[in-house]
């Protein structure tokens, strides 16, 4: 049995979940959220619990099943708390600034970038450090991943956008005879 799949995922009060068909819908204080369930998982809840269980020992059926739980657990997360992933832009003469929705970096090109932000993700900065959060966690971990592209941090001086919790294996620069 799936160590992970079978824990059962406890819901605060404010959240409420319902099940449509294969359809999870979970509403809580900071919106709500639905996902289509594969076919293989059981889905069943129980008041304020969810519990996933699976139909049999095949492979398919046991790769399903956790990530199922995983899914949900993100679902009941994502509308009471929301996820948040910080970047630090690092580097001489770097800026950002934010214009309504679209996110403005001077990175070091000849040219401004400019970043449309997704509606569903919110985007802050402060002083170098730019916060994307939102409910959903694969988009905000998407929308992060698409800032820090813009600009790799370099491994000699360590210039560009990388997580807050990112380190940096910095190399030797050229050694002298």
């Amino acid at each position: 049995m799936s160590r992970i799949g079978k824990m059962p995922i406890e819901m605060p009060s404010t959240v409420s979940a319902e099940l449509v068909g294969r359809v999870l819908k979970v509403k809580g204080p900071k919106g709500d959220q639905s996902l289509e369930l594969p076919p293989f998982p059981e889905v069943s809840i129980d008041g304020q619990i969810i519990t996933v269980s699976r139909k049999s020992e095949e492979k398919m059926h046991k790769a399903q099943h956790g990530l199922t739980r995983s899914l949900i657990n993100n679902l009941v997360t994502g509308v009471t708390e929301g996820f948040v992933k910080e970047l630090e832009v690092n580097g001489v003469g770097f800026k950002i600034k934010l214009e309504g929705k679209v996110l403005v970096m001077n990175l070091g090109f000849s040219h401004e970038i400019r970043y449309n932000v997704p509606q569903d993700v919110e985007v802050s900065i402060e002083k170098m450090e730019i916060k994307v959060s939102g409910i959903n966690k694969q988009r905000v971990g998407q929308v992060a991943a698409e800032i820090r592209e813009f600009k790799k941090p370099e491994p000699y001086k360590g210039k560009g956008i990388k997580y807050k919790t990112e380190k940096i294996v910095r190399k030797a620069g050229k050694s002298s005879k």
